[in-house]
């Protein structure tokens, strides 16, 4: 059940994260971390850690992974071009076509602000991709906000009529910090409860949830 914090205002656009909301990117990216790790010499995961990591947001997981700084920029270029190699095998979350259909229907501008390759999130999206009216693809971990302020220039929208939707807690940093308001989706990358503690105007348990608080 979705849970709204307070009334909606008229969203004219939403722009939607996509490893961990629009497709089920987790998976994969469990598969390939250890071999990252190996590559830049930061610490292994194992699988007991996975759950604790959900709970933690991205920047106390690099420390907690003896990460430093200097190499996030690195591991990120690295980690799109495995994406990118990848990209034929990631799939849509269920409902996720569905969903982006309704609201393109509906008259709401769609975008995609990402961290992982344009092309990448092109040829994953297939056909649904025809619904984004704005991709800014390419952002640096913790540079979101910048893209997003980007596509409401773009879209002719002042930021407080932009939703952000996304499955992390630097999602949330991300659209507190450009101006808009913040969406949670609790089936991505980060556990639900540690989204519920940023105080999201929504929190969306499934995709129908995000046409129903936007669309009516």
């Amino acid at each position: 059940m979705s849970v709204t914090r307070a009334k909606a205002p008229p969203y004219r656009i939403v722009a939607f994260d996509f490893d961990g909301t629009l497709a089920d990117t987790f998976p994969w990216f469990c598969s390939v971390l250890n071999g990252v790790a190996d590559r830049y010499r930061f610490r292994r995961v194992g699988t007991d850690e996975v759950e604790r990591l959900r709970r933690m947001s991205a920047r106390a997981i690099i420390a907690d992974l003896g990460i430093p700084a200097w190499k996030v920029p690195l591991i990120a270029r690295h980690m799109r071009a495995l994406a990118a190699r990848d990209a034929d095998a990631i799939r849509l979350f269920p409902g996720v076509p569905e969903m982006l259909g309704a609201l393109d229907a509906a008259g709401v501008r769609l975008a995609v602000v990402s961290s992982n390759g344009e092309a990448t999130v092109r040829r994953a999206l297939g056909e649904p991709g025809g619904y984004i009216r704005h991709y800014a693809c390419g952002a640096a971990l913790f540079g979101k906000a910048r893209h997003l302020r980007a596509v409401a220039r773009e879209a002719g929208v002042a930021p407080g009529e932009m939703l952000a939707v996304g499955d992390e807690i630097r999602d949330a940093e991300a659209a507190a910090k450009a101006g808009c308001a913040f969406g949670a989706v609790a089936w991505g990358y980060t556990d639900r409860a540690a989204l519920s503690a940023k105080a999201p105007a929504h929190l969306f348990g499934e995709p129908g949830e995000i046409v129903e608080a936007v669309a009516y």
